[in-house]
């Protein structure tokens, strides 16, 4: 049988039920090597031992040569380490990621699109991302995909020289250093204003999340983001148990995904400044968006934790 040859980096933590679904879809690809990123059990939640112990059992159940690599968190790090840490070791491994988290559910078309478009634009940094999502009302084209700044991250893929720029982005100084790399990518003064305001507050460690570093080391180098012309993924997690999805009846939830056969690829490589408006206006302002502000905890402190887990001697995660 036919396997998938494209590394699978699996995001998981403690909700086997949403967990075994992805799995599912994974497990039909037969990925070659799959790479499984976990965190750790939180301190005042009694369950979570329990949870995340039947979350990662779900892995017993490869049947298929392949490769496996696991790196658990021993401890909670939070949405935001975790995930940053976690990918860093998977682009170690593997020049190239499908990635995906333990509540996105990918239709079986989601991974031949990501491999062959990992492939197509390769050796050109101006794609830093591949993304399955898709928010859109119809179609803008004939096209498969189109061409975007927003990096939507519920199913995606990229490249170890893109995630590279995740590594070395450093802070805005100001709002003045901010609100530059913005204008160079928003043309309207309220996406800028938004995004200078959310960002600020990131970067002060107010916000516990690690893709809105992404976004700005994208937004740094004007780089281009790949969505799908029809959804690729639905994001099952909405609701009480999540992170930052927590309106269950948000728009956004379980939305339908579709099949994409025989790519059509668009003239050139530019933004479609129409569509991306239409998401600021109509998918940014949601509660449950994919880009939502949410509170840092209480009980790991701001600053530039990213530093501070990357340093000499500093022991997170078992990672095999």
């Amino acid at each position: 049988m036919l396997q998938l040859q494209t590394p699978i980096a699996f995001c998981v933590f403690n909700r086997p039920e949403v967990t075994e679904r992805v799995f599912c879809e994974i497990a039909k690809q037969r990925p070659r090597h799959l790479l499984v990123i976990a965190d750790g059990p939180r301190s005042q939640h009694p369950d979570d031992p329990k949870k995340i112990a039947r979350t990662r059992d779900i892995i017993k159940k490869i049947d298929w040569p392949c490769d496996l690599r696991t790196c658990f968190a021993e401890q909670n790090m939070g949405c935001g380490q975790r995930m940053a840490t976690g990918l860093t070791w998977a682009f170690q491994q593997f020049e190239e990621l499908i990635i995906l988290e333990d509540d996105c559910l990918p239709h079986p078309s989601f991974f031949g699109f990501c491999e062959q478009l990992l492939a197509r634009f390769r050796d050109n940094p101006d794609v830093m991302m591949i993304s399955g999502d898709n928010f859109q009302p119809a179609p803008r084209s004939g096209n498969s995909y189109y061409f975007s700044k927003w990096p939507h991250i519920w199913g995606w893929a990229s490249w170890r020289q893109a995630w590279q720029s995740f590594l070395d982005t450093t802070p805005p100084q100001d709002n003045t250093e901010l609100a530059h790399v913005l204008s160079r990518v928003h043309a309207q003064t309220d996406e800028i204003e938004r995004w200078t305001s959310i960002l600020r507050d990131y970067f002060d460690g107010k916000i516990d999340t690690w893709d809105f570093r992404w976004m700005y080391a994208i937004w740094q180098k004007q780089g281009l983001t790949v969505l799908p012309n029809l959804n690729l993924v639905s994001n099952l997690g909405f609701g009480p148990g999540a992170t930052h999805t927590m309106d269950e009846n948000s728009p956004l939830a379980e939305m339908t995904i579709h099949e994409v056969v025989n790519l059509a690829h668009p003239l050139h490589i530019q933004v479609d400044a129409e569509a991306d408006r239409w998401t600021f206006e109509h998918i940014m302002q949601l509660n449950g968006s994919p880009s939502p502000p949410a509170p840092i905890s209480p009980s790991r402190p701001p600053g530039n934790w990213l530093t501070r887990l990357f340093k000499p001697g500093s022991k997170t995660s078992a990672c095999h």
